[in-house]
């Protein structure tokens, strides 16, 4: 039992910190795309198409209607594994370090998987250089420095067990 409980602490951590990193990260990508003027529903939507087409091919890229659950349900699992994914790569470092030099780190992930996302994989898949710009850098940004910053946060150790259990 105690082998089982060793790993799921951990393992919920890295879970939820890149949970609560995507989910922010989403969230100011809204925010900045409806304070820049940009159509936010639209852009999520040919977002999701195009993180969808990852794994269902290129043929969503085109999907009439535009609301399709397939494609969204895919680009959220696809989002939510990749998180999940950095939070594990991320989370030795940033519990190691302060907070600072481990904030500093972060910031250097995010902009990393930005160059990684954007610019690398567009060898493979080349739809996501519509993404590309100061809004997405950005929201990689905050990405990275949430990631590390619920990596800090989250404990090692499993809480004890209730009495009596």
């Amino acid at each position: 039992m105690n082998g089982a409980r060793s790993w799921r602490a951990p393992l919920a951590a890295v879970t939820l910190a890149g949970v609560f990193a995507g989910t922010l990260a989403t969230a100011v990508q809204i925010l900045l795309w409806s304070l820049e003027g940009t159509p936010v529903l639209a852009t999520l939507l040919r977002d999701a198409r195009l993180t969808a087409a990852i794994v269902m091919g290129e043929a969503v890229l085109a999907a009439a209607p535009e609301w399709r659950w397939d494609v969204l349900l895919a680009a959220t699992l696809i989002h939510f594994a990749l998180s999940i994914a950095c939070a594990a790569l991320a989370r030795p470092f940033a519990r190691r370090r302060g907070t600072a030099s481990a904030l500093a780190g972060g910031a250097l992930y995010g902009l990393a998987l930005y160059a990684v996302n954007l610019h690398g994989f567009t060898l493979l898949f080349p739809w996501f250089t519509v993404a590309r710009g100061g809004t997405t850098l950005l929201t990689h940004l905050v990405f990275g420095l949430a990631l590390v910053a619920a990596c800090r946060a989250l404990p090692d150790r499993p809480p004890p067990p209730a009495a009596g259990a």
